[in-house]
């Protein structure tokens, strides 16, 4: 199994969630986040004061998925975030040991 976790821009979520469903996976959880790399921030003015703010907000998705399944579908999630430009995010993936079931205890990819 296959952790997958991706930063991305808050307007590609729907595009992406769709585009993941329509490809199969059946569990993801979303999160609301803030961070900062390339894109450095900005600068904004409140009440006549400026000030820089430095973390942005972003949206990560988490999603465990058997490992046959991980190439395909980052595929599917790179290809429904990108826009071309400076700030897009990233993908990360990562093993996972193993899955369990809570209420049941099944593990392993039954589990997911």
């Amino acid at each position: 199994m296959k952790k997958v976790e991706a930063i991305i821009q808050p307007y590609k979520l729907e595009e992406v969630k769709e585009a993941l469903i329509a490809a199969g996976v059946q569990a993801m959880t979303i999160s609301e986040v803030h961070g900062h790399g390339r894109q450095k921030g900005h600068t904004e003015t409140y009440r006549g004061a400026e000030y820089k703010v430095s973390l942005l907000p972003k949206v990560k998705i988490e999603m465990v998925v058997p490992d046959v399944e991980a190439d395909r579908l980052v595929g599917v999630l790179e290809a429904a975030a990108r826009s071309g430009k400076i700030g897009d995010g990233k993908i990360f993936v990562s093993p996972v040991e193993v899955a369990i079931r809570i209420r049941n205890g099944e593990r392993g990819d039954g589990a997911l």
